[in-house]
């Protein structure tokens, strides 16, 4: 269940691309601990670059980005102390999954977490014999990371940072490229991580997740800001918002439903 503290806490946040483009403009959100958050966006809104700044992966050019009141910037993840913890605790499962997995087989990648955590080896072995269990993945624990499926590689890369059980889990486009039975075994398993207290926040534009695998939703629009915020129910039937920022394409969708104008979110 979601609590009353504050998590993460962004104001007037902005950032540019290399090549100078804007990627976020104006950004103020919070996110509370164990709440289930939604970036909902089309391709190229900043929705990425958000989870990235959550992550300490980048840092703002513009404003303040905090996590328990720490501001997370250059210089506050350069102080080893500070950074160690933050890492354990926020746990980021990239969109594609081949740009985590580095490792010679998938027990070794689910391991590198807990070792670099300083467990020892009983330790290392219970968690990844775990996480094996938990994503039922047994049978792939000797498997090259680059011979398995699509839908593999992304329950290898959840079991690579679920290893080193994060208190928050950041994912970019969960759900991309696969399919439908693994679609739905992702969504039942963040369900499952939000009510152990876990918080979920997920970077996506596929609508028909949304309603199930978030209580508080974050919109933004082609300008890479933040247009809407409120739960997901209620901004899904906002057909105007959603047309606007590029989700849904309002004549097509009301042409074929001209009566039932809806949304399919199941």
């Amino acid at each position: 269940m979601a609590g009353d503290e504050l998590l993460y806490e962004l104001k007037n946040v902005g950032f540019h691309y290399p090549s100078g483009e804007q990627a976020l403009e104006s950004v103020d959100l919070t996110i509370n601990r164990g709440e289930k958050v939604v970036l909902l966006g089309a391709n190229g809104s900043g929705k990425s670059t958000l989870l990235k700044l959550l992550s300490g992966l980048l840092y703002a050019e513009e404003g303040t980005v905090k996590f328990l009141g720490q501001s997370l910037d250059e210089e506050s993840l350069s102080n080893e102390e500070f950074s160690f913890a933050f890492r354990r605790r926020v746990g980021f499962v990239f969109q594609n999954s081949d740009a985590q997995l580095f490792n010679s087989n998938v027990w070794e990648e689910i391991a590198f977490g807990p070792v670099q955590l300083g467990l020892d080896s009983e330790q290392v072995r219970g968690r990844v014999e775990s996480m094996l269990h938990l994503l039922e993945i047994e049978h792939l624990r000797n498997r090259p990371p680059f011979k398995l499926s699509g839908g593999e590689r992304k329950k290898v890369a959840l079991a690579s940072v679920l290893s080193v059980n994060p208190e928050v889990l950041l994912l970019d486009e969960p759900t991309m490229a696969l399919d439908p039975r693994t679609q739905g075994w992702l969504v039942e398993m963040l369900i499952e991580l939000n009510r152990t207290g876990k918080t979920i926040i997920t970077a996506t534009h596929d609508l028909a997740i949304v309603p199930v695998i978030a209580d508080k939703m974050f919109v933004f629009n082609e300008e890479h800001r933040v247009v809407a915020e409120g739960e997901p129910v209620e901004l899904l039937a906002d057909y105007d918002l959603l047309a606007s920022v590029n989700l849904i394409d309002r004549t097509f969708h009301e042409h074929r439903h001209p009566k039932y104008a809806h949304l399919h979110a199941h």
